[in-house]
């Protein structure tokens, strides 16, 4: 059997697939939201079936764009805290305003949560870096999620934290943008996040489940799960899979 180790994760190198995988990632995420059922479930789905569970509940997509990629940690579930930015003027992006509302809602998040934070207009400035992160792990975190780059990455890599983003890039905001909320509506790579959805993240992407939809949406994804975990048996038993279609009507 061989094991891998890294600063968050231990993984045993077994033929797991789907939500089992996913399962087992999350098993020892040292952040967690204590109590919280939903997130609970969500760590046994796989984000994939919560994609396609978000659309068939919803009728629109909950997965953000492409390019919204791991940076640096492994598969995350949490609740959502946001802060939003803006390109501003030299004298309204100091070096406090800048970074006001995000470092607000880091110091504020409770453990297990998952920070959302959103550079309108821009891949090519930073929106955190190693000194938010380290708030961020000593707040217990599960996470960031940033609309714009992620700077300082080996050192964020070094501390464990799990860190999507859109792209990297050593720019500062300061001089360029000022924050101008936290804990509001936020619109993160093509899908409206606010506080309190929860996150859901591997590395396929990131999909956005609505709090008010949460517990249908989980219902659809363990019903996903439960039909593909019967297909790749059949699949191997039948070497065909235009049957295994056929019989449980998913691909």
């Amino acid at each position: 059997m061989h094991i891998r180790r890294s600063s968050r994760w231990l993984v045993i190198g077994l033929p797991f697939c789907g939500a089992a995988a996913f399962a087992v990632l999350l098993a020892a995420q040292s952040a967690d939201a204590p109590g919280d059922p939903l997130i609970a479930g969500f760590k046994s789905s796989y984000p994939a079936s919560v994609s396609d569970a978000v659309e068939l509940v919803t009728g629109k997509n909950g997965t953000m764009r492409y390019d919204m990629a791991r940076m640096t940690g492994s598969n995350v579930v949490g609740r959502a805290v946001t802060a939003l930015a803006r390109p501003a003027p030299a004298d309204q992006a100091t070096p406090t305003l800048s970074t006001k509302h995000s470092v607000e809602m880091i110091d504020e998040a409770k453990p297990g949560d998952v920070g959302v934070i959103v550079m309108e207009g821009t891949l090519d400035i930073a929106a955190m870096g190693n000194l938010m992160a380290t708030a961020a792990v000593e707040r217990g975190m599960a996470g960031m999620v940033l609309d714009g780059a992620i700077r300082d990455l080996w050192d964020v890599r070094r501390m464990g934290l799990t860190v999507y983003a859109r792209s990297k890039s050593p720019r500062t905001a300061v001089g360029h943008y000022a924050t101008v909320a936290k804990n509001g509506p936020v619109e993160c790579a093509g899908v409206t996040v606010r506080p309190g959805d929860i996150i859901v993240a591997d590395e396929d992407g990131v999909v956005v489940v609505p709090q008010e939809r949460a517990a249908e949406v989980l219902k659809q994804a363990q019903a996903i799960d439960e039909r593909e975990s019967g297909m790749y048996p059949f699949i191997r038993q039948f070497r065909s899979l235009s049957k295994a279609i056929a019989k449980f009507n998913r691909i």
